[in-house]
């Protein structure tokens, strides 16, 4: 699913591509990918690009008139940038922003549709996607404090809660809890001030660091692979690797659609959790579905 990192270069992208360009209009090749009914589709036609931003993990595309558009990845979506009126591959791209210089296309491999686009009009529409959590990368360590003691959760959830943490999935909080030298299954109570700001710097350094990357990799173009895993990663998607820090392999706990990757060596004091040991906290904490986990929610809470 594509992260904080991505989904910024994304937005660089379309700007240097799109902004203040007027939308010819909107094209939809599976009518399912739209979840709003209101505003339509054709009445962004002729409305001018004037602003792209992220929200999350979504990315928002702002047009005269107060109306936006946004767009959800989820598991599968990507998105290219097409010849202007390129027409659309079957099952594969689901809608396309048509502008002069070329076409928005939203894709997704997966057959299973979630990718999403909700077109909404006025700053009250827009403000219903923001989950309010804490800007790791624009905020500051009070900032992250408080969403952290709000409730008690293990780290790893709450960095993938976006009630809690803005932007940030399963890829890069696994970087991020082992740049900081941090459990996944800690609880957020146990965390004083100072663990509280190494993990913000943490995650400032990981998530600048890829998005230096992957701008690099986009260039003049458009950003086209995007994966959750990647040979430059730490410990995420590394089962059974050496840790580039201390050599130790690294581990992994799965459970329903999530995973952390970990290294004893470096978080957990050599210690190598057991699924058996760990199925408790996770069945209080963790998600069983990806809709539970981008809406924030845990079974039984």
């Amino acid at each position: 699913m594509p992260e904080l990192p991505e989904v910024s270069v994304y937005v660089e992208r379309i700007r240097a591509l799109a902004l203040g360009e007027c939308l010819t209009g909107i094209r939809l090749a599976s009518p399912f990918v739209l979840r709003t009914v209101e505003p339509a589709p054709r009445d962004f036609a002729g409305r001018r690009l004037k602003d792209v931003s992220r929200l999350g993990k979504r990315l928002v595309l702002g047009f005269d008139g107060d109306l936006y558009a946004v767009l959800h990845l989820m598991l599968a979506g990507r998105l290219a940038w097409r010849a202007a009126g390129a027409r659309l591959a079957r099952r594969r791209e689901l809608l396309a922003f048509d502008f002069a210089s070329g076409a928005l296309v939203l894709r997704e491999a997966s057959t299973k549709h979630r990718a999403s686009l909700h077109l909404v009009a006025g700053r009250e529409g827009l403000d219903r996607f923001d989950r309010g959590g804490a800007d790791v990368l624009g905020g500051s360590t009070s900032d992250l404090v408080a969403a952290l003691r709000r409730r008690n959760r293990t780290l790893k959830r709450a960095l993938t809660d976006p009630r809690v943490v803005d932007g940030v999935g399963n890829a890069f909080s696994d970087e991020i809890l082992h740049r900081a030298r941090l459990s996944p299954f800690a609880l957020t109570k146990d965390l004083d001030d100072e663990t509280i700001g190494r993990l913000h710097r943490a995650a400032g350094e990981v998530l600048n660091e890829w998005i230096e990357r992957l701008r690099a990799q986009a260039g003049e173009g458009f950003l086209t692979k995007v994966k959750s895993r990647r040979p430059e990663m730490a410990v995420h998607g590394k089962y059974g690797q050496p840790c580039p820090v201390c050599g130790a392999p690294v581990q992994r706990l799965v459970y329903a659609a999530n995973e952390a990757n970990y290294c004893p060596g470096c978080q957990t004091g050599g210690r190598v959790l057991a699924d058996r040991m760990m199925s408790r906290l996770l069945l209080d904490d963790w998600p069983k579905t990806l809709d539970e986990l981008e809406e924030g929610e845990a079974p039984g809470r």
